[in-house]
C-alpha cells in the first residue's frame, strides 16, 4: 500500500512525535546551528536515533519523519558541512528504514522526508530571494526523491511564499506533498499572511494535505478550522503542537507543559486527518493519542 492508497481511507493516521528535543532528551547533542543533524554524525547517536524511530512505531505511529530538518546545505554550511548534504540526508532516511525493517510490522509504514525553512523557522522576514528558495529546496527535494522518501513533509513554514515554491519542487514529482505551516497566537502564519491564502494558493498545485505544527497546543484548533473551511470538503489535514519553547543555546527547552493526556484532549477537538506531535512531544503522547483517537 503506499501513502496515497493509506490517506483516502477513512481512518486517521498517526504521526511520530519530536525527534530533535526527543535527541535532547537522551542525552545527544542538540546545539545549534547542526541541533537534530548533530545525530547524524556518529554510530552511536544513529543508535539512539533508530531507538527513538523505533519508541514511535511501537507507540503506533505509521508515518517516521526522517530527521532531515537541518540537512540541508545551507544549515550544514553554518558549521562547515555543506558537502555532506546529501550524505547526511541519506543516512537519515535510512536510519528511518532500518527501524522499520526491525519493527517488522504487517501493515504499512512510511518514511516522511522533513523539509524545512531554509532560515529560522520563526523568522519569516529572513525567508531569502526566490531564487536562492528554488535553488536550494530543489536540491533538498532532489535529495530526498533520491534516498527514495514516501512523502515529503514541508513542515513549520513561515511565508506562502517559501512553502509554495517547495511545494511546486516537490509536487512535480510525483511524491505526496504535505504542507505545514507554523502560526501565531492569532492563528495566522508568522509572515502575518492567513492560512485562507494558503490554502488558495496551494491547493490547486496537488498537495496531499496541508496544516499546522510548531505551535502551542492549546491553540491550534481555531487555525485548523480556518483551513477547514477554506478547502474542499474531506480534504485532509495534518496537525502536530509543541510543548515547550526555542533556546538558542540548545534549540529548544522542553517544559512539560502539555502532559501527554491533556495533548491528547486539546487534539481529540482538531479537524485533522493527519494527527502526531512537534516540539517536546514524546512516544508517551503518540502511545496516548493511539489510545484515544
Amino acid at each position: 500500500m503506499n501513502f496515497l492508497t493509506r490517506l483516502a481511507q477513512p481512518a486517521p493516521i498517526l504521526l511520530d512525535g519530536a525527534t530533535g528535543t526527543e535527541l535532547h532528551r537522551r542525552g545527544v547533542d542538540t546545539g545549534l546551528p547542526l541541533w537534530s543533524a548533530n545525530a547524524l554524525l556518529d554510530e552511536q547517536s544513529r543508535q539512539i536515533l533508530k531507538r527513538i524511530h523505533l519508541d514511535y512505531l511501537e507507540a503506533g505511529a505509521e508515518i517516521l519523519t526522517a530527521n532531515t530538518f537541518r540537512t540541508h546545505r545551507r544549515a550544514l554550511a553554518k558549521s562547515g558541512n555543506a558537502d555532506l548534504a546529501l550524505e547526511l540526508t541519506r543516512r537519515a532516511v535510512d536510519v528511518a528504514r532500518e527501524a522499520i525493517r526491525e519493527f517488522d510490522s504487517p501493515d504499512p509504514r512510511f518514511v516522511a522526508g522533513s523539509i524545512s525553512t531554509l532560515e529560522d523557522c520563526y523568522q519569516p522576514a529572513l525567508v531569502p530571494p526566490d531564487d536562492e528558495l528554488r535553488a536550494e529546496h530543489g536540491e533538498r527535494v532532489q535529495h530526498l526523491i533520491e534516498c527514495g522518501v514516501d512523502l515529503i513533509l514541508i513542515e513549520t513554514m513561515n511565508s506562502i511564499r517559501e512553502a509554495a515554491i517547495a511545494a511546486k519542487l516537490a509536487t512535480i514529482t510525483g511524491t505526496p506533498v504535505i504542507v505545514s505551516f507554523v502560526c501565531d497566537p492569532m492563528g495566522n502564519i508568522l509572515s502575518g499572511e492567513s492560512l485562507s491564502d494558503a490554502a488558495r494558493e496551494l491547493l490547486p498545485l496537488g498537495i496531499a494535505a496541508i496544516g499546522v505544527n510548531c505551535g502551542p497546543t492549546p491553540y491550534l484548533a481555531a487555525p485548523l478550522e480556518e483551513l477547514q473551511a477554506a478547502c474542499p470538503p474531506a480534504f485532509p489535514l495534518i496537525a502536530y503542537g509543541n510543548i515547550g519553547y526555542a533556546d538558542e543555546a540548545v534549540g529548544w527547552v522542553n517544559t512539560d507543559a502539555e502532559a501527554p493526556a491533556a495533548y491528547c484532549r486539546h487534539a481529540a477537538h482538531w479537524p485533522a486527518k493527519i494527527i502526531g506531535g512537534c516540539c517536546g512531544t514524546t512516544p508517551a503522547h503518540i502511545f496516548e493519542l493511539k489510545a484515544h483517537l
